[in-house]
């Protein structure tokens, strides 16, 4: 922590105020706003850390910032919001939020999963490899960043990338739930046992579109998921 820097974004003050108190308690630097447009400048201008975000702001929504900002940024995005639907947890992740908290959450919860974000962003950028797997249809080319699935360019979410690339590291074996989400979050919450399956519901989704209905990933029912091993695996 210390010099790490945090940009909070939330159109309700209280809760604003409650983040910023609580992060700067903890030896965090702070930059609050409660507008998605100053959101994206000061996202620009500071390069912070780690971004926590709420998907309802006053002048735009949410996933529209995170989009925007995944354009030009890889810096982990925390969704906070007081809503609870599959559907709008959905749409912030599709638009490249790292993880989702449901308010009211605990000072702890937040910590928890600022650090767990970080410990995932910096395990991944330092574990990059000039790798091109295969498995069927299916080519990941782990130096560039890209998916293809018959030839043609399948684009993720950056959290569904990183599930791919693990699973796609361990093909033919089932890891578990807990194991995904301590490799990608860097924690075993039991609200991300549920992100993770609505990541890989999307993931599956987009693979199989390209694929003529080739299910590439599989559930091993009450235990986690793993790759099939559609043929001799290649790796250059």
């Amino acid at each position: 922590m210390g010099n790490e820097l945090i940009l909070v974004a939330d159109g309700d003050e209280r809760n604003l105020n409650l983040v910023s108190v609580t992060l700067k308690a903890h030896d965090y630097r702070c930059i609050t706003t409660k507008m998605g447009e100053s959101a994206l400048v000061l996202a620009n201008s500071n390069n912070p850390d780690v971004i926590i975000l709420d998907v309802v702001l006053p002048d735009m929504d949410g996933t529209e910032v995170i989009k925007t900002i995944r354009s030009w940024s890889d810096a982990p995005i925390l969704v906070i919001s007081a809503r609870s639907e599959d559907h709008d947890k959905v749409m912030a992740l599709d638009a490249g939020a790292d993880d989702y908290i449901v308010k009211p959450f605990s000072v702890e919860e937040l910590l928890a999963r600022i650090r767990a974000v970080k410990r995932r962003f910096n395990r991944y950028a330092e574990h990059q490899t000039d790798t091109v797997f295969t498995n069927g249809a299916l080519t990941v080319d782990y130096a560039v960043g890209c998916v293809l699935v018959a030839e043609r360019e399948v684009h993720l979410t950056p959290i569904e990338y990183k599930v791919l690339c693990l699973l796609s590291q361990n093909v033919g074996r089932v890891l578990s739930y807990s194991v995904i989400t301590q490799k990608i979050w860097g924690s075993s919450f039991s609200s991300q046992v549920m992100t993770l399956r609505t990541f890989m519901t999307t993931l599956r989704k987009k693979l199989s579109a390209f694929s003529g209905g080739e299910n590439y990933i599989v559930t091993q029912t009450g235990v986690g998921y793993k790759m099939v091993k559609m043929q001799d695996v290649e790796v250059e």
